[in-house]
């Protein structure tokens, strides 16, 4: 064989093992070729061609790897078991730009799985190769890394501190400055998945300066930034007053609230989101949040929106009235009630429901006014109703009853109340009858009504214990009236009567 034949084999072998390489590559990223790629043995062939001398080859082979590793977590186990990670991520300082990206993407393929297999992830000395990868020129290469580092900080808090521990909080900072649209997301995803365990990480990463560089993209025309921007931020917000009011110093409002209105739903979830973690700390940050406007852009988004979309909204509003009778009030003026109203009528699934209807009971416990609020709303019977049904979930049976006796506690709105005379269990029912024993005794034009309104008769039909809640109730009430009407709408008083005519002789 000639020089230049020999030559010309050596150069088909290249062309058909990176054709090979390829041709895998190509198949691994539709699903319906998995099965078939692992039955036929591609992850061994890939295993060696990751080894081959042609760094194009090499970097494809990793690119199949990924894609194969993405899939499922069983061919995720397989790479960690053929020590495919560890020889990625041993030759990664000797190789080029393009290989780091693949590479990259198999350990970011890998980790997104389980705690598991992130931690062997950590294990081959992947996290710290990451963080020098950030360090990299190329923005992609550097956008792989964090994309990795991401998913491995997302599991759990020892995970994420390993990440924080290899310093790639700085780095990812540095991510920002970099004009890339898609390395800021990631770099914003990364810091948010590093937050969200506890508060000493969501520390870390605000010590480094990261609220006023996410709040100065809070306005940034790309969705999914805004998206990202608002999470990290909800994140850090979440575990203690002082996290949040770091957030609120960094001047966010009353800027985010236009986001409310953004034509991403997810930007205005998250920026919902955010209010609603900022305001459950305290009175304080609850009222900085309506003293800019942001509660009623809040209610305004609710009616634009439904679902999970609603739920943060939802459960803002409750936050605000739990803190006090004046928050409360506020979101009483500011047509919340009526808004969640609507929520508790279109929305079908019960978790929502079960958040609106804590919601409505965070506004109506405070004070007579706030739960006529409720009341005229006509939400006391839907409350009812949904406690009372069978197909209700555990929590929203829950949710409310403990609602709707809480409001019951402080209305004394009695045309709202009377409805529940017939409708409502025992358990319910007492606290219905003791609000007219309170207010009957003060009220003639009331004792008129309920009279006539049958309410009266309906309470002389109750069966009630003697000695119990219930009974004392009851004999308030009838204090309140002639023993002649009790008697007359006593059950049975009739026949007495009639009894009474059989008997009577003239004189």
């Amino acid at each position: 064989m000639s020089q230049r034949e020999t030559i010309r084999g050596f150069e088909q072998y290249q062309r058909s093992r990176l054709q090979f390489v390829q041709m895998i590559a190509d198949r691994a990223s539709r699903p319906q070729n998995i099965e078939t790629l692992q039955s036929a043995g591609a992850m061994s062939l890939l295993r060696s061609l990751i080894l081959d001398v042609v760094p194009s080859i090499q970097q494809t082979a990793a690119l199949a790897l990924g894609r194969l590793a993405d899939h499922s977590i069983d061919l995720a186990e397989v790479v960690v078991r053929e020590d495919i990670l560890l020889h990625l991520v041993h030759s990664l300082p000797s190789k080029n730009r393009f290989f780091k990206k693949s590479a990259a993407f198999v350990l970011r393929a890998v980790a997104k799985h389980s705690s598991g297999l992130a931690q062997a992830v950590v294990a081959c000395g992947g996290v710290d190769a990451m963080v020098l990868c950030l360090e990299e020129f190329d923005p992609a290469v550097k956008e792989a890394a964090a994309w990795a580092l991401c998913n491995v900080a997302q599991h759990n808090e020892l995970l994420a501190q390993t990440v924080v521990d290899a310093g790639a909080i700085p780095l990812l900072m540095l991510c920002f400055r970099e004009p890339e649209m898609a390395l800021k997301c990631i770099a914003a995803s990364t810091l948010c998945d590093i937050c969200k365990h506890t508060p000493e990480l969501a520390q870390a990463v605000v010590d480094t300066g990261a609220v006023p560089h996410l709040a100065q993209m809070i306005l940034n025309p790309d969705a999914k930034l805004k998206r990202q921007v608002f999470s990290a931020l909800s994140q850090i917000s979440k575990h203690s007053v002082g996290l949040a009011e770091m957030v609120i110093e960094a001047e966010i409002f009353p800027a985010a609230l236009i986001c409310l209105r953004d034509p991403d739903k997810y930007v205005r979830k998250n920026v919902s989101t955010l209010m609603r973690e900022v305001v459950k700390h305290s009175p304080e940050l609850s009222q900085v949040i309506v003293n800019c406007g942001g509660m009623s852009a809040v209610i305004d988004s609710l009616g634009d929106c439904q679902g999970s979309l609603r739920l943060p909204g939802i459960m803002m509003l409750g936050y605000v009235a739990t803190h006090s009778e004046n928050l409360a009030m506020a979101v009483i003026l500011s047509k919340g009630v009526h808004q969640l109203a609507l929520c508790l009528s279109e929305e079908p699934e019960h978790h929502i429901k079960a958040a609106t209807a804590w919601s409505i009971g965070q506004i109506g416990y405070h004070t007579p006014e706030h739960a006529k609020a409720v009341a005229t709303a006509n939400l006391l019977p839907r409350l009812l109703q949904l406690y009372m049904e069978a197909s209700s979930s555990e929590d929203l049976q829950v949710k409310s009853k403990d609602a709707l006796k809480s409001i019951l506690q402080k209305c004394t709105y009695l045309p709202a109340l009377e409805p529940l005379l017939y409708d409502a269990p025992s358990n319910i029912l007492k606290h219905v009858v003791c609000q007219f024993s309170k207010v009957l005794p003060h009220d003639s034009k009331a004792r008129r009504l309920f009279v006539t309104s049958g309410g009266l008769k309906k309470v002389q039909e109750m069966d009630a214990e003697q000695g119990s809640p219930l009974q004392e109730y009851i004999n308030a009430i009838n204090s309140c009236f002639p023993e002649e009407i009790v008697r007359y709408y006593t059950p049975g008083y009739s026949e007495v009567l009639l009894e009474k005519l059989e008997n009577y002789q003239l004189t």
